[in-house]
């Protein structure tokens, strides 16, 4: 629903911000990877989750998108949620955990407070393949303009069609289509091979 929040920073502390935009203090969640990437600026810009819940919406908040980008891989595995996520990107650096994951350091893992020995195989089982198939580094350090075929496949998934099947289909088109496809060309190639 929100992708980043810019404004003027009223309260800082390391658990979470208020950021004032638009006459509105919005007060968000973060880590405290962004805590000390924030510093001692007066306005600051916060990419931004928005969970939503039977009793409250709360928004996560971020220094990059590589950061809030890896905290969503990270709730996506079962047992963790929104405040472990927080945990663990408090806990160790961002590229610390997805190397961790990559290389399947398990102890380093369960050193992060919340975080047992099944919580450490599940986040490697889950996301090794992921974290691996993006690239070293990737993830963090990823610039905000998506791929064309990035852009394809969270088209694809959007209108409902499950993500291995489209990243097949979206191959196919660039197959059959070639590389220089804009961002509709692929789609609707794609939508041939679904």
């Amino acid at each position: 629903m929100y992708e980043y929040i810019d404004g003027r920073l009223t309260f800082k502390c390391p658990a979470y911000i208020v950021v004032e935009a638009g006459g509105i203090g919005y007060h968000i969640n973060i880590s405290l990877n962004t805590y000390s990437s924030l510093g001692d600026a007066e306005r600051c810009k916060v990419y931004v989750w928005l969970h939503v819940k039977e009793d409250a919406h709360t928004l996560y908040g971020f220094a990059d998108e590589g950061e809030r980008r890896l905290f969503l891989h990270l709730i996506s595995v079962s047992g963790i949620g929104p405040n472990t996520g927080r945990m663990m990107l408090s806990s160790i650096t961002p590229h610390e955990i997805q190397t961790a994951i990559v290389n399947a350091d398990l102890p380093l893992i369960q050193r992060i407070k919340g975080i047992g020995a099944k919580s450490a195989q599940r986040l490697v089982l889950e996301l090794q393949d992921k974290l691996k198939k993006e690239g070293s580094g990737s993830l963090i350090a990823a610039p905000l303009r998506s791929t064309v075929k990035e852009e394809a496949l969270s088209a694809l998934i959007m209108l409902g069609f499950a993500k291995p099947a489209s990243e097949k289909a979206i191959d196919g088109a660039v197959k059959s289509g070639g590389q220089e496809l804009t961002v509709e060309q692929m789609i609707k190639l794609a939508l041939k091979h679904l």
